[in-house]
């Protein structure tokens, strides 16, 4: 069954054909490890582990990149202002690496809590400074680039098809650039390496031809993604506020450097976590970590939840009270599938080959996780399955959603609960059933129910079994 992803490079959903026989490789912009990643940036890795899962679900085999940014990410992304490291590291009066080393676990951590498959490569920019050296030498050689005062930079003019990842109208950027542009022959032009202002003043700088200084952040992951991956590979992703300059650009001096074209087959970018209409920023607010929502008693897997509920490409409108909303549905649904979890019933081959044939149409269709999630939820409620189908779906399904519907979570039983749960079972021995009911119910009412079983009393919160 054919595998249609949306490429932001033709603006259309295209049949997916991988370079090699059901293999795909894939790299992801990763953090630039200065600070927390918030919910917004998460999101995009969700997004990512979803695409992930559906090639996996699909029997592909997988390298996966994500690169860890640790030097060279300016506070602006047009190659102005202070390094994010270098600001940080001032801050906390720490060594860079101090620095990049922490906030690096903290994401990981974060990824681990959303159930998200690691990549099968971590490079960080600061171990691969010879090799972005040796491509803007290339870049030089070949007569793409020049020297200004602060650096070594890509001339975008002299390519007939620069920006045509964002479909952008060069002449109409020429038309409205101001003063302003320093030395740079062109608005559009980027910089491939920065020299240090003044030399030992910053913790991270290396020598190079052109003088002492740093990489600039889109040549790290030219440089990443190919040294893994190769001169040309399957998909390249990120959230949608990279297509204008980090991956145009990154797009413009591989191409260049590598003769591939296109140097990317498949580009996919991801819809932002909007808060009250506007991007989730510091200025607009909803800027969550993970860790301030688990404090709030919020799960972690209901976010990835949350998130699974909304197609990859488009906004997503976060709120508590829709976060809260979410955790309720996820929660329903582990429940279900507690309940029909010990189901015997004899199961019906064919019931699950045809729900799996139509579940696969459905992720396979641009990864619409939204109508995937939608489509779990008819089988559960589907009266022409048994119990033990369903059981068998779900837990299908959950290779691509990731919510480990099958785990059993660790219930925080309070001590009034359990001292109720204790005279119900002293009753019980008496055979004081009106008693042993009525405990039931007192407890029941107080949230909880219970469940006897051979291997003796289950208790767990009560949900109601909706959707």
């Amino acid at each position: 069954m054919p595998l249609k992803l949306y490429n932001t490079l033709t603006r259309k959903k295209e049949i997916f054909k991988p370079l090699k026989k059901n293999y795909v490789g894939i790299y992801s912009c990763g953090p630039t490890v200065y600070w927390y990643q918030h919910i917004g940036n998460l999101r995009t890795y969700i997004s990512n582990d979803f695409l992930k899962r559906v090639f996996l679900y699909n029997k592909y085999k997988i390298k996966h990149v994500i690169n860890v940014t640790d030097v060279g990410h300016l506070t602006s992304d047009a190659d102005e202002g202070e390094d994010k490291i270098e600001r940080a590291a001032k801050r906390e009066g720490k060594k860079a690496s101090e620095i990049t080393n922490y906030y690096f676990k903290i994401f990981r951590d974060d990824l681990k809590k959303l159930n998200i498959i690691e990549p099968n490569v971590w490079p960080k920019a600061t171990e691969h400074i010879k090799e972005m050296i040796e491509l803007v030498k290339n870049l030089e050689k070949k007569g793409y680039t020049y020297k200004t005062k602060d650096g070594i930079y890509f001339d975008t003019n002299k390519l007939k098809d620069y920006g045509k990842l964002a479909r952008l109208n060069i002449k109409k950027l020429k038309a409205g650039k101001r003063i302003g542009l320093g030395e740079k022959k062109n608005k559009t032009d980027f910089a491939l390496w920065k020299f240090s202002e003044v030399s030992g003043k910053r913790q991270q700088e290396w020598k190079s031809p052109w003088g002492i200084g740093f990489p600039g952040w889109h040549i790290e992951c030219s440089v990443m993604s190919s040294k893994y991956l190769g001169k040309q590979f399957d998909i390249h992703t990120g959230g949608q506020e990279h297509i204008a300059v980090h991956h145009t650009n990154e797009i413009a001096q591989s191409e260049t450097a590598f003769g591939k074209k296109p140097w990317v087959k498949y580009w996919v970018h991801f819809g932002w976590l909007l808060f009250k209409g506007e991007k989730v920023s510091k200025s607009k607010g909803g800027l969550f970590t993970l860790s301030e929502l688990e404090e709030k008693k919020f799960n972690p897997l209901s976010f990835r939840y949350m998130c699974l509920t909304t197609y990859y490409r488009k906004p997503l409108n976060f709120s508590l009270e829709v976060l809260k909303a979410s955790q309720n549905s996820y929660k329903r649904l582990k429940n279900i599938i507690s309940e029909i979890k010990k189901s015997k019933q004899k199961k019906n081959k064919k019931n699950i080959e045809i729900a799996k044939k139509q579940f696969l149409e459905i992720i396979n269709d641009d990864l619409n996780s939204s109508k995937a999630i939608s489509f779990l939820w008819e089988i559960l409620r589907d009266n022409k399955l048994n119990d033990a189908e369903k059981y068998e779906l779900a837990l299908d399904f959950d290779k691509v959603f990731g919510l480990e519907l099958d785990k059993e979570e660790k219930i925080k039983i309070p001590e009034k609960i359990k001292k109720l749960v204790k005279e119900r079972e002293d009753a019980r021995e008496k055979k004081n059933w009106k008693k042993a009911d009525e405990l039931r119910e007192k407890i029941n009412k107080l949230g909880f129910d219970i469940n006897d079983t051979k291997e003796g009393v289950e208790v767990r919160k009560n949900e109601k079994r909706k959707s």
